[in-house]
């Protein structure tokens, strides 16, 4: 059962995260990838790395024959599945031990039993581990709404919605239906009560072979938005301590009964003095280096110990939980826009130099449409949480991704927020626009990053003979005083220079909380400032600027995906906000909406159709006696 040669089946920071391990312990560290991640970080960092198929998912990543095949060619003993991808299919984990492979998690048999909620319900009951109402759909009581849709199959969210009425059930079952099938192949789902102001509690457990099993404490992910967690940490704060125990010892129970091998976490929900199981994660979680920071203890390491036979490198009372750790999830997605995937070409990168980051990517690189587009997770620790959340923020504000957008202004604004440090944030928090709508007003430049931006666009490249700050002009004509920058949101900038300000082009190796750090290439400059990016450039007079209204009247797709449903038809009348269509982008369905009252003049694409980015998907034209 002992192994020296891991091949890691995932991709992104997960994969440099055990790739580190293996390094820390001395094993041979073996990268898989498709042809969108030949340059990546992880494929280069790893002691050996191996192609596995084109870009797509399904014909890579998610290929059981392309990884074992890889497995074969390289001599690979052991499979580290990371998560997302074939982590929780029970399929992918007997395909690696049918193979002579060591797989490092459980066993198939138990994550097709945990694995599925409907499967891990049954098993939770019998453990006496405490459990929500469930309902079928066609026998609910009215006094039961709301309820939560949710898929049996899978997790991360996906394929799971809140149904607030009787009539929005319809609605729910559909969408929750489509999203399940998409994800995870498997559209069963589950209807249970839904808790208003639940919080998200879950418990890292672990087991060995020898039928230990111990846990490492709690994490709390209450912050997210959509059922995606956003900030998680360690311990849960403002936890009754009667409800602490009761879940830590359910969690213990509830591994007892399923003969639990390997890392895993159990999820809850609690109201008050409430808790409720929700599911299992038969995997390592995305949020683990806050238990790590919390518990001095290394996971992935223990993974890779338990998966060779080993016992438990300690027992439930060797393990203690002290200070307090936080972590914030860093994607490429614009929150000042419904929270839209972006992609892009990042231009470059400066994390925080003097707290924990597990990243994707460290400098310039391609953020596709084929996976998750999460780029790193920023993490913090301190005696106190006050501590913790103090650093978080200050690691937040030295952030830098430039040229994409990405939400790490809006996670530093909330870690910042008097609800967050209060403790008022919930599972529904961020969902409710009444209780998050400061949040998701789009910052404005400061006159401090305006002024240096200025600066910078006046400066020509170092090896421009005419760039020598020495007073000399050509035919004796002055610099210009003032500049006007147009960011790429439209609004437009006149600033007079500033002889003070500096142009930051360079990585700052110490500190630099609140100061604005900008990237110039070409006729653009990108300007990063408390973890929030703009790109500035001066306007083209020769540009025609299409006009509002000519905007309006066109509904386009925002990013690359498939067109999933069309709701009109050409001459239909709609009303603003009425929905047009969805789509599927990065394994998420949006919704397109009519910009205003009107007719639908032309459609550009039907269901099921592949759509680049900017396809006009509809043409909604103002009616006679519409304004």
């Amino acid at each position: 059962m002992t192994f020296s040669r891991v091949l890691i089946a995932n991709r992104g920071e997960i994969a440099r995260r055990i790739i580190r391990a293996c390094r820390d312990v001395g094993l041979v560290s073996i990268a898989v990838y498709a042809d969108a991640d030949a340059d990546a970080a992880f494929t280069r960092e790893a002691d050996e790395s191996v192609r596995i198929g084109p870009t797509p998912a399904s014909e890579s990543y998610l290929s059981i024959e392309a990884i074992l095949d890889a497995a074969r060619r390289t001599g690979a003993e052991a499979v580290h599945p990371g998560y997302g991808f074939l982590s929780e299919r029970a399929e992918f984990a007997r395909a690696v031990t049918e193979a002579g492979l060591v797989f490092i998690g459980p066993s198939a048999e138990v994550m097709e039993a945990m694995g599925r909620k409907d499967r891990a319900r049954d098993i939770a009951e019998r453990a006496g581990v405490p459990i929500t109402p469930r309902f079928e759909p066609d026998d609910i009581p009215a006094d039961a709404f709301p309820v939560l849709v949710k898929a049996a199959a899978g997790g991360g969210g996906k394929g799971m919605h809140v149904a607030r009425r009787p009539d929005d059930l319809a609605d729910a079952l559909a969408v929750a239906s489509r999203e399940a099938r998409s994800a995870f192949g498997d559209d069963t789902l589950l209807i249970e009560k839904y808790v208003e102001r639940g919080r998200h509690v879950e418990v890292q457990v672990f087991g060995d072979t020898r039928g230990e099993i111990v846990h490492l404490y709690e994490r709390d992910c209450s912050a997210q938005r959509r059922h995606q967690k956003v900030i998680e940490e360690a311990p849960a704060p403002f936890l009754d301590p009667a409800v602490r125990q009761l879940l830590l010892d359910s969690a213990v129970a509830l591994c007892r009964e399923v003969g639990y091998v390997g890392a895993g976490t159990v999820e809850f929900l609690v109201a008050g003095t409430d808790a409720y199981f929700l599911e299992m994660n038969t995997r390592l979680q995305v949020e683990h280096p806050v238990t790590e920071e919390v518990t001095g203890v290394d996971l992935v390491q223990w993974q890779f110990q338990i998966a060779q036979g080993e016992p438990l490198p300690l027992r439930q009372d060797e393990i203690g939980c002290e200070g307090h750790a936080i972590e914030a999830r860093i994607y490429a997605e614009d929150p000042y826009a419904g929270f839209l995937p972006q992609a892009g070409r990042v231009v470059d990168v400066q994390w925080p130099w003097h707290e924990r980051v597990e990243a994707a990517l460290d400098g310039p690189g391609e953020v596709g449409t084929a996976y998750d587009p999460m780029l790193a997770k920023i993490i913090t620790r301190g005696a106190t949480r006050d501590e913790a959340i103090d650093a978080l923020v200050a690691a937040l504000s030295e952030t830098a991704v430039l040229g994409v957008t990405t939400n790490t202004g809006f996670v530093r604004r909330l870690a910042d927020s008097t609800a967050f440090r209060e403790g008022d944030v919930h599972t529904g928090w961020l969902d409710d626009p009444e209780l998050s709508s400061a949040l998701l007003d789009r910052p404005e430049l400061s006159d401090r990053a305006l002024a240096e931006a200025a600066q910078c666009m006046t400066e020509p490249a170092e090896d421009d003979p005419f760039g020598c700050r020495d007073g000399w002009r050509s035919a004796g004509h002055a610099g210009p005083d003032r500049v006007v920058l147009v960011e790429q949101f439209g609004q437009r900038h006149e600033i007079d220079l500033d002889a003070s300000a500096q142009c930051r082009r360079e990585a700052i190796p110490e500190p630099w909380i609140g100061a604005p750090w900008l990237r110039r290439i070409g006729g653009r400059v990108w300007v990063a400032q408390h973890g929030e990016s703009w790109v500035l450039e001066v306007p083209d007079p020769m540009s025609r600027a299409r006009s509002a209204a000519q905007g309006d009247e066109t509904v386009t797709a925002p990013m690359p995906g498939t067109v999933l449903t069309v709701q009109v038809a050409e001459g239909d009348r709609v009303v603003a906000d009425q929905r047009i269509a969805t789509m599927e982008a990065m394994k998420m369905e949006l919704t397109l909406v009519a910009p205003h009252d009107g007719v639908v003049g032309e459609l550009g694409a039907r269901p099921g159709q592949q759509v680049p980015i900017g396809q006009v998907i509809a043409r909604v034209t103002a009616a006679d006696g519409d304004a």
